[in-house]
Formats: C-alpha cells, sequence, structure tokens
C-alpha cells in the first residue's frame, strides 16, 4: 500500500476510534446520571482513544518514510561485490541511480552486468516487502490501539489532562521547527560564507568599491581575477529600497488611515479589495510593467529636463516596487488601525480633540506597534525583490546614489551567481552565500530595532 493511502487509512481509523471513545464514555455516564459524573467531557475521550489509535502508526509511519530509503539503498549496494561497490562518492551515486533506474524499469534491462541486474531485482523486492510490512505494522498498531483505549475508558479516567498535554507537546514541536529551520538555514549560509572568506578577505569583500566576481577557469588565463566589492550591490539595495518605502510607506499609511477612519462604509467595501488586488499580480507583471512603460516614460520626462536618463534606472525599479508594496503597508496598517479599542476615540473625542486630533495623537500611537511591523514586512519584500530589479534596473554593479542610472540588488546578484551548473568550489559561487548571510543580518539588525519600538510604545499605551 502506498504511504498516502495508508495515512488516509489511519486517519479513517482515528475517526472510528473518536467515536467508539466517545460513544463508549457516553454508555457508561447513562447509568450514573449524565455525563457530570465523568472526570472530562465525551470530547476528551474520543480524542484521546483516536490518539492512542493514530499517533504510535503515525510515529512509526514518518521513521520508515525517512529511514527506509537509505536502508534499503544500503543494503542493496553492499550486496554488490567488492569491486563494484567500491568506488569514489560520485560514482556510488551513479551507480545506485542507475540501479533506481532499472528497479523502477525507466532504463532498459539489455547491456547490463548480471550483478547490476540482480541488484535491481533486489532492490524492487525490498521496496516491496517494505511497503507490505510497513502497512501491516501500522495498521496492526492501530488496531491494538483501537482496542486498548476502548478498554481504558471509565468514569474516572483523566482523560482531559493527558489529551491537553499531547497537544500542547505538538504546539512545542511545532515552534521547535521553525527555530530549527532558522537556524539550520543560517548555519548553512554561514559555513559556505566562511568558505568564500577563505579566498576573499572579509574587508575587501564588505568595504570594496568594484563588483566582478568573474574568475580565470585556468591557471594560466590572463585577467578575470575577480573583484568581490560588496559596496555598490549594498547601495543599490538599499537606493531601490528607499525609493520604494518613500512611495510605498505613505500612501500605504495614508489609504489606511482614510478606510478605517474617514471612509464611508461602502466606500471601503470597494476600495480596500481594489488596493489588495496589488498585492496579488505577480512581480514579472511589474516588470514588465516597469521596463516597457515606467522606464521609458522617466527616461522621455528627463530629456524633455535636459538630464541624461538610463534606460533601466533605479527610479523606475524602486517606484514600482513602491507600488507592489503598497497593500502589504494599506493592509496591515488597517487592520492594526481598526483594532484599537472605539473607547480610546470615544474618551479623544468626549475630552475635545476633533477628528484629525484624534487620529494624530491617539490612534496612530496606540497602533504604531502594528505599523512598524507593516512597514518592516514591506522593507523586507523590498530587499528581497528580484524580478522588478533584473527587468528595469539591470545588471550593473554601479556605485552611485544617481536615482536615474542603472544599479543592481544582492538577490540579483545572488540569482545570476547561482543561475546554471555551477561548482560549489569557486569563490565567485560562494560569494552567493555571502551575499546572504550579509541580507542575514540585515533583517536581524531591523527585527531588533522593531522589537524596540514595539516594547517602548506597549509599554506606554498599554
Amino acid at each position: 500500500m502506498q504511504v498516502t493511502s495508508l495515512f488516509v487509512l489511519l486517519v479513517g481509523l482515528g475517526v472510528l476510534a473518536y467515536v467508539s471513545g466517545r460513544n463508549r464514555s457516553l454508555a457508561l455516564a447513562k447509568p450514573l446520571g449524565g455525563i457530570r459524573h465523568l472526570h472530562s467531557l465525551p470530547f476528551y475521550y474520543g480524542m484521546q482513544a483516536a490518539l492512542w489509535c493514530v499517533l504510535p502508526s503515525l510515529f512509526l509511519l514518518a521513521t520508515w518514510t525517512i529511514f527506509e530509503g537509505m536502508l534499503i539503498s544500503q543494503w542493496v549496494m553492499a550486496s554488490l561485490p567488492e569491486a563494484i561497490a567500491q568506488s569514489s562518492e560520485s560514482d556510488y551515486n551513479l551507480l545506485l541511480n542507475r540501479i533506481e533506474n532499472l528497479a523502477a524499469d525507466r532504463l532498459p534491462r539489455a547491456g547490463e552486468s548480471a550483478d547490476i541486474l540482480a541488484a535491481a531485482d533486489k532492490l524492487t523486492q525490498l521496496n516491496d516487502f517494505g511497503r507490505w510490512a510497513l502497512t501491516a505494522s501500522a495498521l496492526s498498531l492501530a488496531a491494538f490501539g483501537l482496542i486498548f483505549s476502548k478498554k481504558k475508558v471509565a468514569p474516572e479516567l483523566q482523560a482531559r489532562p493527558q489529551v491537553e498535554a499531547v497537544f500542547k507537546y505538538f504546539l512545542l514541536f511545532c515552534a521547535c521547527i521553525a527555530v530549527f529551520t532558522t537556524a539550520g538555514i543560517f548555519l548553512s549560509v554561514l559555513f559556505e560564507s566562511l568558505r568564500f572568506f577563505q579566498s576573499v578577505s572579509p574587508f575587501e569583500f564588505i568595504f570594496g568599491l568594484e563588483w566582478s566576481p568573474q574568475t580565470a577557469i585556468r591557471e594560466d588565463q590572463v585577467g578575470s581575477s575577480g573583484r568581490f566589492g560588496a559596496v555598490p550591490l549594498f547601495v543599490g539595495t538599499l537606493l531601490i529600497s528607499a525609493i520604494a518605502m518613500f512611495i510605498a510607506v505613505p500612501v500605504g499609511l495614508m489609504s489606511a488611515i482614510y478606510l478605517a477612519e474617514y471612509a464611508d462604509p461602502r466606500v471601503r467595501n470597494y476600495i480596500k479589495p481594489a488596493l489588495e488586488i496589488l498585492a496579488g499580480i505577480p512581480t514579472v507583471v511589474y516588470g514588465f510593467f516597469a521596463a516597457l512603460t515606467v522606464a521609458p516614460y522617466i527616461r522621455e520626462l528627463g530629456e524633455s529636463f535636459g538630464l541624461a536618463v538610463s534606460s533601466e534606472s533605479a527610479l523606475a525599479a524602486g517606484g514600482v516596487m513602491g507600488i507592489m508594496i503598497i497593500p502589504f503597508i494599506s493592509s496591515l496598517s488597517d487592520d492594526v488601525i481598526t483594532a484599537v479599542p472605539q473607547a480610546m476615540r470615544d474618551g479623544s473625542l468626549a475630552m475635545g480633540a476633533t477628528r484629525s486630533e484624534t487620529v494624530r495623537k491617539v490612534i496612530i500611537p496606540a497602533a504604531l506597534p502594528g505599523i512598524v511591523g507593516g512597514v518592516l514586512l514591506a522593507v523586507s519584500r523590498a530587499i528581497g525583490e528580484t524580478m522588478i530589479v533584473v527587468m528595469a534596473a539591470g545588471l550593473a554593479a554601479n556605485l552611485t546614489g544617481n536615482p536615474l542610472e542603472a544599479v543592481t540588488t544582492v538577490t540579483v546578484q545572488i540569482v545570476t551567481l547561482l543561475t546554471g551548473d555551477q561548482e560549489f568550489d569557486s569563490p565567485k559561487t560562494l560569494a552567493a552565500f555571502a551575499l546572504g548571510l550579509m541580507l542575514f543580518v540585515v533583517a536581524l539588525i531591523l527585527n531588533f530595532f522593531a522589537l524596540r519600538i514595539v516594547k517602548k510604545y506597549r509599554e506606554r499605551y498599554e
């Protein structure tokens, strides 16, 4: 039986166990005078029965799915003659992949050696045996849990604390997944960045003014020694993000204030969905809009004033990116402003404040933690945007603060460095991880300041 089908069957058995445990508790409570004589509600007895039935089988299913392929592969490779099995890691992986393709009938068996064909047949047999063994074991555990949980139901059974403890540890497990995932991402980027800094000085990377990551392929090749000064990338990222936020923050915040405090409900019902439609437009569409409409318009407008405007400019990319970010700030700020208690508005108006004074001096300060969170989310989106920059700002790593010139960003260079078949042993490719590490550090600093602001105003207004 396939893993998906087995999972669905186990869920069905869990539902059956829930119904059985709940009905059992109701049957025991009836002669006693009702469910008030039970320690817990019938729901908890049913949930405990379902957990006893499903959890051991799901744990077995997860463990089997994780380790089955690795164990079977090692078993199959160990059955091969030493002359074939003992090889380099790359040859070992290629041989294993060929055996798996033969077992799945994706490769013709003609011309293969008897040892390879025998290994493919053994792999097929072990996979079939593993599926049947997993099915039998999981269903046996589920059946045993169903019978055991039904017999365990009793009026004095403390079902609620046990069920709540299971859900508590499940929530803790989910929280740990988020923490460990973040740590894993950071460590993977950090280790590759350390490999990069063994070839390139961190001082040169952080303070260097020239970015040209092309390196020589052969030792006797002349030129292309590589320059890894990331300052032009940092400046380009900050320039485009600043332009985007200069547009998005005022427009998004003012539209949120209007929708939350001044707009008629009928007007709000039309404007808010229209704003949020912008969030659903793919970024490549914004890129086309920036490259084909906004950038030529800015160039023609600049030439009419005698300014030299590049066909790909930071102003075009940042402006369109700001339009894209407006819904994030507007929607989050609107939700936060709406959540401010009505009593604060009424109290301010009762003290003689005007509506605008109430918004400026009461509502905005009270909603500031949420607004800051929305702005930081928008900043992260601006820093991490790639497609608009590629299509409207270009790939040139220019060190300039002029928004009318072409620049590039950190994310664009990461994509450029890792595009195609790459060897992860050269400074050119490893530079992408160093750039990713810098983005991670910047995001950490932004979150630190955001938490400080939120903490300050929560202490003041709560």
